[in-house]
């Protein structure tokens, strides 16, 4: 049985990643046709198309979904491997206060923790979730060491330190067979005359109604939740359409509906991710080790950092090339 190589793995997680192929070639730094081979051979060897082919890009099948989602482990458990042997700290101690917000802990952080935990055995991690301003009180009080945390929500600039690890890009999510999906480009002005269904959490809305208010045109919610699978999965079903960051984006609802992904014309901020700690706190070796680990874990395509596939725009891809 010919098995698939790390080299097609981490293309197709590069494809997967930027939803074309010419900008994958061009953040791996290979041939564009290097690359369109390495997908051909891995879909033949699995037996499967994990992509669909636009005019505009690619998107993932449903087998390129579930494909994705191994593959991003392989990679990362390779990575793990070869540094392993020089990042294994088994003389440092210690005990790690670590906060987390709601969105953080469900969508960025658990790999990370993972790893740390296994790279650094004997330090003795205790993870909160907890909302953004109780994270702030308890860093400056000392009740927390670290958090990981949307950076770009945090409220005490003075007290808090921050070092920002992803820039999440929001955009319009829709469901399938959208009119809007027609449109060379779409505006906040196109999204207020549709449905909207608002996400609560983290202070979703209230980051919302910042950018919005640059605009002279209000969502049209219908609809306010809690809950990303809420969202999802009443985009996916035609309920209404959202903007939402590609952190937390799946093309898939429970129910197994597609939900679309598009860019929007208007400029619209990123949800920021990454470490924060009080400004005049002294890190011990547990809290130093961790941030380390974090930046050396951004080297590489980690679970977290890999986005779920996007509709992209601008690629011409032949029908008789194989992506």
């Amino acid at each position: 049985m010919i098995e698939p190589s790390l080299r097609q793995i981490r293309y197709f997680i590069a494809v997967a990643n930027a939803g074309q192929v010419s900008r994958a070639a061009k953040d791996l730094n290979v041939s564009q046709s290097a690359v369109t081979a390495a997908i051909k051979q891995l879909e033949e060897i699995i037996g499967a198309s994990l992509f669909e082919r636009h005019s505009s890009g690619v998107t993932l099948t449903y087998e390129g979904n579930l494909f994705l989602e191994h593959a991003v482990h392989i990679s990362a458990a390779v990575d793990e491997a070869v540094r392993l042997p020089t990042r294994m700290r088994d003389n440092v101690t210690g005990t790690l206060r670590l906060a987390t917000t709601y969105t953080v802990a469900g969508y960025y952080a658990p790999p990370f923790v993972a790893r740390f935990a296994r790279n650094f055995p004997n330090i003795d991690i205790k993870m909160t979730e907890t909302p953004r301003g109780e994270i702030e009180e308890g860093l400056v009080t000392g009740q927390f060491d670290l958090a990981v945390m949307l950076t770009s929500n945090i409220v005490n600039q003075e007290g808090i330190a921050y070092d920002t690890l992803l820039r999440s890009r929001r955009r319009l999510w829709l469901p399938a067979q959208h009119p809007l999906l027609m449109n060379p480009s779409i505006s906040l002005q196109d999204v207020a005359e549709e449905p909207y269904i608002m996400l609560t959490v983290d202070e979703a809305s209230n980051t919302a109604q910042r950018y919005w208010n640059r605009t002279r045109y209000r969502p049209r919610t219908i609809f306010r939740t809690s809950s990303v699978e809420a969202v999802r999965s009443m985009v996916a079903n035609g309920m209404g359409v959202t903007v939402l960051s590609d952190m937390v984006y799946r093309p898939w609802s429970l129910d197994g509906r597609r939900v679309e992904v598009v860019a929007l014309a208007d400029q619209v901020p990123s949800m920021d991710v990454g470490l924060a700690w009080a400004a005049d706190a002294e890190l011990d070796e547990a809290a130093r080790a961790f941030i380390d680990f974090m930046h050396l874990g951004m080297d590489g395509d980690e679970p977290a950092r890999v986005m779920p596939q996007l509709r992209a725009k601008g690629e011409e891809i032949p029908a008789t090339t194989s992506i």
